[in-house]
């Protein structure tokens, strides 16, 4: 009884966090600007990779310095004409990678104002891009006597428009958003024109001073915060968000949210999709911030758990890792089935999908393998971090897709590096097989007793 009352309460916050309006933006917003996203790192990739020239000088424990060249085609006897193509990668970078708010605030009022009632209502989107942009050109100026006074500035940097501008974006996207939905749908504020005026200039009509009201507010509230507190908009909610950053993307977070994930998973509930626009935020400003710091040194990168980290270490194969799953089945299993399932997921596993294994074994609600379900992940997002932290293995900067096979996808993500490779492997694959073992010799005198 007391079993059922959970999961019902479980099924229920699931659904709502499905079905909230503001989250449901979020996450739509960022899987529309992915592939963006994507071809900002790989050009990253590729600059380092293809036509990066040098490389770096460290100092040895002893004093002496050491020179490595970077890994690049462009230090190849002959090659050095690809560095011509740095501005190139440079630009696509710059072009997708640094604009990633301004991007987010226009997806995320898109899809906010659809899924308050306003389909295709595309000013919607630009009155939270006009507040964005607006707030953050309040900025302090000093003049020569060192007095700082509230000024416009017209040109800003990628402070505000790149990864440290996001949380920001996504505040503007929704609150201005459903302010000017708010105002509009009041019907207060609606200007009547005859019927022989077009109907597209007749919209524009409609919600002028909505779009009006609504940019007036918002900055005037970012204006009177800076008048009266002496602090920016931007730096508040940057302030506000900082720990909660350091928290999700910490390893505590990281083991959290895998409990929580897999959870979800056990009751038939897909963990990673509930979950998505609540982590999503946080991992994108760590990876973009690796992504940013990147010189060609991956172990010289700020973060540890990003995107990457947890797409090949707390997913790597699917959720639960069940590649460990697949080669005990094989190693010890007696039974059949196991090994029929085991066989058909091998081709999902390898791209990290693993429903057929979820739903097939199955996984969910089987209290046989509820301790390696939660346990695999966890740990091998515990020993991948550790590993990370003593520089064994390098962090991650490029964001490759999510289903990019393991080993691979870690070369990648690193710039090309062997042991980022090496060590996910054999940590996704180690630790998570010697944790399932146990429990599928377990599953071995269940068949023999039925």
């Amino acid at each position: 009884m007391e079993n059922s009352k959970f999961m019902d309460s479980l099924l229920t916050l699931a659904g709502k966090m499905q079905s909230n309006k503001v989250l449901n933006a979020i996450s739509a917003a960022f899987i529309d600007f992915m592939p963006v996203t994507i071809t900002g790192s790989l050009a990253v990739l590729f600059r380092w990779v293809i036509s990066q020239t040098g490389g770096v000088t460290t100092t040895l424990a002893d004093g002496t310095e050491k020179y490595t060249a970077y890994l690049s085609v462009a230090n190849l006897p002959g090659m050095k004409w690809l560095s011509a193509l740095n501005p190139f990668w440079d630009t696509v970078n710059y072009g997708c990678v640094n604009f990633i708010a301004v991007g987010i605030c226009v997806l995320v009022a898109l899809h906010f104002a659809e899924n308050l009632g306003r389909e295709k209502d595309y000013t919607a989107a630009m009155v939270a891009l006009g507040c964005f942009i607006a707030t953050a050109g309040l900025q302090y100026v000093t003049d020569d006597a060192g007095t700082k006074t509230i000024s416009s500035v017209t040109t800003l940097t990628t402070d505000f428009t790149s990864a440290s501008g996001l949380f920001v974006a996504l505040i503007m996207g929704i609150l201005a958003t459903l302010l000017y939905v708010k105002l509009g749908d009041s019907g207060k504020l609606t200007i009547k024109l005859p019927d022989t005026v077009p109907p597209n200039v007749v919209k524009s009509f409609e919600v002028l001073f909505p779009s009006m009201l609504t940019i007036f507010i918002v900055v005037l509230i970012a204006w009177a915060l800076m008048a009266f507190t002496g602090v920016t908009l931007f730096n508040l909610i940057n302030t506000i968000m900082a720990p909660l950053q350091n928290l999700m993307t910490g390893l505590p977070g990281a083991c959290v949210i895998g409990f929580f994930a897999q959870l979800l998973w056990w009751f038939g509930i897909h963990g990673n999709n509930v979950l998505s626009p609540v982590m999503t935020p946080f991992l994108t400003t760590s990876t973009l911030a690796n992504l940013e710091a990147y010189n060609g040194d991956p172990y010289a990168l700020p973060n540890i758990i990003t995107n990457q980290f947890m797409s090949f270490y707390r997913n790597g194969t699917g959720s639960g890792v069940t590649i460990g799953w697949i080669i005990a089945v094989f190693l010890f299993s007696k039974r059949e089935d196991f090994k029929a399932i085991a066989k058909l997921a091998i081709p999902c596993g390898i791209f990290n999908i693993n429903e057929p294994i979820i739903f097939g074994v199955p996984m969910v609600m089987n209290p046989l393998f509820a301790i390696p379900w939660f346990a695999a992940p966890i740990c091998v997002v515990i020993v991948g971090y550790i590993l990370t932290a003593i520089n064994l293995t390098p962090r991650f900067a490029i964001d490759v897709p999510w289903t990019t096979p393991i080993g691979i996808g870690p070369f990648l993500a690193a710039g090309g590096n062997i042991m980022a490779a090496i060590v996910n492997l054999v940590v996704v694959i180690g630790v998570s097989t010697l944790i399932y073992a146990p429990f599928v010799i377990a599953a071995n005198s269940q068949t023999e007793e039925a």
